[in-house]
Parts: structure tokens; sequence; C-alpha cells
């Protein structure tokens, strides 16, 4: 799931956020409602002390024009779209909705996370946005 071209503090925040997502399947289990998974991260990040904001609300342009508001379950540091799903299956169309949505925030990494699997590892999916990706200067080379 780690990218080359992303930054390695955003690669080792994705893995810290795995993590914290591990630990609430591991407690909860599969089954429950998405806002009680979504308050079992809140307390995990919390108590890790990773800065998030909750239900954080992005207004959506399009050339120029304000369509409305659009609400993210959880960004974390800034940096990383969370969305949450307590669902059978995640389709293409959930998928494509985080990329929409790290597009509409210019945010460039995304997790969705779908906690209604028996292992959580068959429910994390990560996408990116690479126009809001810091683009890396090439390495000089001594002759």
């Amino acid at each position: 799931m780690l990218h080359a071209d992303v930054p390695a503090e955003w690669n080792a925040l994705s893995v810290r956020v795995i993590g914290l997502a591990i630990e609430v399947h591991s407690v909860l289990g599969p089954g429950l409602l998405e806002r009680m998974y979504e308050e079992a991260m809140v307390f995990e990040l919390k108590a890790a002390g990773i800065p998030f904001e909750r239900q954080k609300i992005v207004h959506v342009k399009y050339k120029g024009i304000d369509l409305g508001e659009q609400r993210f379950d959880l960004v974390v540091d800034g940096v990383l779209v969370l969305e949450l799903k307590s669902t059978e299956s995640v389709s293409d169309v959930f998928l494509a909705t985080l990329v929409s949505y790290l597009r509409a925030a210019n945010l460039p990494l995304g997790l969705l996370i779908n906690f209604n699997v028996p292992l959580l590892k068959n429910g994390l999916y990560r996408r990116m946005n690479s126009q809001a990706i810091p683009k890396r200067s090439p390495e000089h080379t001594h002759s």
C-alpha cells in the first residue's frame, strides 16, 4: 500500500492510521454501524495524538462556482481523507467517490476502510490524488 512518490511521513501516517483501524476492528469486529466505527477511530486518533478533523466540510467548486458542501468522515493531519464504511462489499463507485473527495479538497491521500469484513486487510483501499502530491526534485549526481 505504500507508494514511492508519496513523502515518507505521509506513508508513515497511513501505516499508523491503518494500525489504529486494525485495533478498532480487532475489538469491535464486523457488523456494527459506520458511526460506531467512526467514534472508535476518533477515540484512537485522540489517544495516539494524531490531529484530525471530524465531519469536515469542504466546498466543492466547478469552473469557479461553488456547487455546495461535501462532508468527509475524517481528515487526518490535513493530508489523509478517511472514508469509513460498514458494508457487504466495496463498489467501484465508493472508490471513485474517494478520489472525487481528494480532488475536491485538494488532498493527496485517501483510505477507504470497510469494517464489515472478517479480516480488516481485506477492507482497506488506498487512493491518491497525484495533483496534490508535491513533485520531488531529481537528486543531483556527482561525476
